[in-house]
């Protein structure tokens, strides 16, 4: 019997993740989200901010008590900020987003200047959410029109929409 099952998974990986056990031949996968990728740029910017910011911050209260504190925080929300870029697909991960904007800003205690940055990231942050949810729309809408296009051009083509999620 373990002849058999390898001959049936042969050119197969042993462990499939759930989209490769679903892939069927002739089917397309829908377009990757623009949103997550525009989001993923913003919060990856501000990693960088916030490392840039601790050292700054460290090195104009590197007498006080609290500038290794300041330091570590801000390579703690740095860290934060890239590993929010990897939960952007699930619904909790822009939430999580939004509260380190809130965070960012809050760094202008600190150094008032961060109060200005702090506003302009936002507004990258909540234009990159929201032109990314239009533009996602958008896309899908016309990935589901060619695959209909596709679809009836093609009479023995399997419909593939209702094997696809849709992402907002």
């Amino acid at each position: 019997m373990a002849g058999q099952d390898d001959d049936a998974r042969a050119g197969r990986p042993r462990r499939e993740t759930r989209a490769q056990r679903e892939w069927r031949p002739g089917m397309t996968r829908p377009p990757r989200s623009v949103r997550v990728m525009f989001a993923s740029a913003v919060l990856s910017l501000e990693a960088l901010l916030m490392f840039f910011y601790g050292l700054m911050a460290w090195g104009l209260h590197q007498n006080e008590w609290f500038a290794w504190w300041l330091f570590g925080g801000s390579l703690v929300v740095s860290a934060l900020l890239i590993l929010t870029c990897a939960v952007l697909t699930r619904p909790w991960g822009y939430w999580m987003g939004w509260i380190l904007q809130g965070v960012i800003i809050a760094g202008g205690v600190f150094e008032p200047f961060m109060y200005f940055v702090g506003v302009m990231f936002l507004a990258c942050w909540w234009y990159a959410v929201v032109k990314g949810r239009q533009l996602d729309r958008e896309k899908m809408e016309r990935w589901r029109a060619e695959e209909r296009l596709a679809a009836e051009a093609e009479p023995g083509r399997p419909e593939t929409e209702h094997m696809h999620r849709e992402e907002s």
